[in-house]
């Protein structure tokens, strides 16, 4: 049964960076995905980048763009979604390499603004693929109906364990 865990955690506890991490410490697998992170201006955040694991990178919310979609003041660009996001998972969704990881940063309101991105995530998630995804610790019927599937391990990332929690899933993913 491949291995399907969920990171959940407030804003600005290190989810991205436990991420970020995690990717670099898995020597033995075939790691796909995104991560996205904060873009400021003068210590004021004014929106979101998103970076694949390969290095593309995309601004995907930016309190200039027009939308829509608008998540809170960020105006979201749909197409780096599509651009970036999804055809990699797309792929690992219909036909996914054996020793693969689908690593997901993040399933947050913004990402999961793009219908295609939720339908791929739904596929991801019954396909014979493992999966890390960090998620938002507020209330979202999507996120929830994942946290509640068969087979999801749901893990709390706090301040108190954000540095060992990516060796301690890399120790996991690596040697089962």
């Amino acid at each position: 049964m491949p291995t399907r865990i969920l990171i959940e955690g407030r804003p600005g506890v290190g989810k991205t960076t436990a991420v970020r991490r995690l990717a670099t410490l898995l020597h033995t697998r075939d790691v796909i995905g995104f991560t996205t992170e904060e873009i400021r201006e003068g210590g004021t955040r004014i929106g979101f980048a998103l970076e694949t694991l390969d290095g593309r990178r995309a601004v995907l919310a930016h309190a200039g763009f027009p939308g829509p979609p608008r998540v809170g003041r960020y105006g979201v660009d749909l197409g780096v979604m599509e651009r970036l996001a999804l055809p990699s998972l797309e792929q690992a969704s219909r036909n996914p390499a054996p020793g693969q990881l689908v690593l997901i940063d993040e399933l947050g309101r913004m990402e999961l603004a793009y219908v295609p991105f939720r339908e791929t995530v739904r596929s991801l998630f019954g396909a014979d693929v493992d999966i890390v995804a960090t998620v938002h610790a507020h209330i979202d019927p999507f996120t929830d109906a994942l946290k509640q599937r068969s087979g999801v391990a749901v893990v709390r990332l706090t301040q108190a364990n954000r540095d060992a929690l990516p060796e301690e899933l890399a120790a996991r993913l690596e040697h089962g």
